[in-house]
């Protein structure tokens, strides 16, 4: 059951909010005081705060800042008697999840509750990974799959060191984002971290663009320009596609690897690096070397560590947290939308061949057409909307269908559902899903449900 503190000093509106949440289902605990408000909250953690900014003891926005040091799920909304909107501004910048007038309205009272608790499951269904690697929001990684579980471990284990890592996975699955979780976390996070899209650059100017090259070197060259490996000097060089490499740059790169050092184009001068080289490609690389189109020493020169992203189709425990961080992440501190259970269904049995990518452009559109309501199955594609548990899509156009897949998707879609609404209190979920207490744990164990 949610659980809402309410820190006030008119006991009228204590006693009338106390009653109100209550009918609603909600937990409620109530104080007078910004002193007895900080204890009911370190003893109670409650899922929503709703809070006075002008309270006898102290400062409510002091309240505020001491509550988000406490907690990064707990949401609170600010009340106040005064319109001020310089008041309200401050309120949102010191991390208010909302800001509401007195005297207080029933209704904006309950859809702002609801929209914070909505919040929180968003927030909680993506902290698996805060737990495992501290990252800024927009570069936030969702994993509760054992194979992402796994990426972020070997994240975990290459950010205490400047081992080459190569990461292999499909178009959209988040390599870059990946790439950008190890070098973030290091040692040398303060250092560049420097793109380079292998199947953009030019073959003839990929040495210049990789080395550098010394002024007058060829035509066009007006000046000494320093390469990619410079610019990323002490941080992570991040070489995307590079299986699209040539060979000739294929055998100029092996050798920079080999002597930690490169020569720019037109110079004899060779330059020393000190830079992580950290490569990706969404092609079989081990087919590319059996056909001669990559070379096998520089494969095992960039795979001292290897990741392997899964594609979205084989994680579908993760999509609808996937989705949910889309939707609070597009919606800003201001707001946020939630997925009916037809539109979740109809996300979990989608093939995704776009992947990560792919889903959050659905997200975004979705957002678009939905509005202010709840994101149905009408606001997503047609392709995507059309597909149900009993008739999905084949990304292949093969026809095939992983109904096990399927089956345990949904099933985990519930399972989480039920334990957000139960505050995670797994005898209460078990319950509401009409399972024995066992039998949940031993399905959150099989699906990997933490």
């Amino acid at each position: 059951m949610s659980t809402v503190l309410v820190i006030d000093d008119e006991l009228s509106i204590l006693e009338s909010l106390d009653m109100f949440l209550s009918e609603k289902g909600y937990t409620v605990f109530t104080a007078a005081s910004a002193k007895e408000g900080m204890l009911a909250f370190k003893n109670f953690e409650p899922d929503v705060v709703i809070l006075d900014i002008r309270l006898p003891d102290e400062d409510g926005l002091d309240v505020l800042v001491w509550i988000n040091t406490m907690t990064f799920s707990s949401k609170v909304i600010m009340v106040t008697a005064y319109h001020d909107m310089d008041m309200a501004i401050r309120s949102m910048k010191k991390g208010a999840y909302d800001y509401i007038n007195k005297p207080l309205d029933a209704d904006t009272i309950e859809r702002t509750v609801e929209k914070a608790l909505r919040a929180v499951e968003s927030d909680r269904a993506s902290s698996v990974f805060k737990k495992q690697v501290d990252m800024v929001a927009e570069d936030v990684i969702i994993g509760n799959n054992s194979s992402m579980i796994d990426v972020l471990k070997t994240i975990g284990i290459l950010c205490q060191n400047t081992a080459t890592v190569l990461i292999q996975g499909e178009t959209g699955t988040g390599k870059e984002l990946i790439a950008r979780a190890i070098h973030k976390n290091s040692q040398n996070n303060a250092s560049p971290f420097i793109t380079v899209d292998c199947s953009a650059v030019v073959e003839s100017l990929a040495e210049s663009e990789l080395f550098g090259h010394a002024k007058g070197s060829y035509t066009g060259a007006h000046s000494t320009t320093i390469g990619h490996f410079q610019a990323a000097e002490g941080g992570t060089l991040f070489m995307d596609e590079i299986g699209n490499m040539g060979h000739p740059m294929q055998v100029k790169l092996l050798r920079a690897l080999q002597e930690r050092e490169i020569t720019p184009v037109g110079s004899t001068i060779p330059v020393p690096i000190n830079t992580r080289l950290i490569s990706a490609t969404n092609s079989d690389i081990k087919d590319d070397m059996n056909s001669g189109k990559f070379r096998r020493d520089l494969y095992y020169r960039l795979n001292v560590f290897e990741i392997n992203i899964p594609a979205l189709k084989e994680r579908p425990t993760d999509i609808v947290p996937l989705a949910n961080h889309f939707l609070q992440r597009m919606m800003g501190p201001f707001g946020t939308l939630s997925l009916s259970d037809s539109a979740a269904n109809a996300l979990i049995t989608y093939q995704w061949p776009g992947n990560v990518r792919e889903l959050e452009n659905v997200m975004e559109r979705a957002v678009v057409l939905a509005g202010n309501n709840e994101i149905g199955r009408e606001h997503l594609p047609d392709w995507i909307a059309g597909t149900s548990p009993e008739t999905p899509k084949s990304s292949q156009g093969s026809g095939i269908i992983n109904l096990k897949a399927i089956v345990d998707s949904v099933e985990s879609h519930y399972i989480q559902k039920a334990l957000v609404s139960c505050n995670y209190v797994k005898a209460d979920a078990a319950l509401m899903l009409g399972l024995k207490r066992t039998t949940l744990l031993a399905r959150m164990k099989k699906l990997n449900i933490n």
